[in-house]
């Protein structure tokens, strides 16, 4: 069963720190619509159609502290990482490149592709993806293959041209 399905549909895992907005991303590429999310305890899943011809599997995994002692149980067939910061917030970055930095050292995930988004553009101050790359350490990662994109959950920009990207990231490895 699984074979066949994974194959045609790869597995994307969203995380990041809690309220980052992941859940309320998922959503809004899901449905198109801003749903009221509560923190997520465990994880939400759904599948994303690209177009005619791509799809993706997308696991929404819950970022509090309790739960990131599970997040390598999600990388099994994992082809691409994606991490979501809170670009308007900056105080939490320090914690967010050291959690990244733990979860790409997990053998499951030698070669696969990394998308980070910077979530929440819409809210004033918010960081440029160039300040949240150098916060991140991202040019350190010379062997993955990674991207950064700014985006904004709520309003529903950027969400499609990452996950296209995203796409293009997994085929290339």
């Amino acid at each position: 069963m699984g074979q066949t399905q994974s194959s045609n549909s790869p597995q994307v895992v969203l995380m990041g720190l809690d309220s980052a907005g992941k859940s309320t991303l998922l959503a809004r590429l899901l449905t198109g619509q801003v749903m009221e999310t509560s923190p997520t305890i465990g994880f939400n899943v759904g599948s994303l159609d690209l177009d005619k011809k791509t799809s993706l599997t997308v696991w929404d995994v819950g970022g509090q502290k309790s739960m990131r002692a599970n997040w390598r149980y999600y990388l099994d067939d994992c082809k691409a990482l994606v991490f979501v910061v809170d670009s308007s917030d900056p105080g939490r970055l320090p914690e967010a490149q050291k959690i990244l930095k733990k979860i790409l050292n997990e053998e499951k995930l030698r070669g696969v592709p990394l998308m980070v988004l910077a979530n929440k553009k819409d809210l004033p101050n918010s960081m440029t993806i160039r300040e949240i790359s150098n916060q991140l350490d991202l040019p350190s990662h010379e062997d993955r293959l990674w991207e950064i994109q700014a985006c904004s959950a709520l309003q529903g920009l950027g969400l499609q041209q990452a996950f296209m990207s995203i796409s293009k990231l997994i085929k290339k490895t």
